[in-house]
């Protein structure tokens, strides 16, 4: 995961607008929020996305 990605998985999450586990809404704000580079990501390594929100490690 790189740090740009860490940090758009970050700013989704405090906007407080869905559950971080429901990847498909994820994945529709980072679209409306011009986070394209986390939506190929969570396409590609959704377990890694998964550990990273269960325990913040990259």
């Amino acid at each position: 995961m790189t740090d740009k990605v860490r940090k758009q998985i970050l700013a989704i999450r405090d906007t407080g607008l869905t559950n971080m586990f429901d990847v498909s809404t994820v994945q529709r704000i980072a679209i409306d929020m011009d986070f394209y580079e986390l939506v190929v990501y969570l396409e590609e390594n959704r377990k890694e996305y998964a550990r990273f929100i269960l325990t913040g490690e990259a």
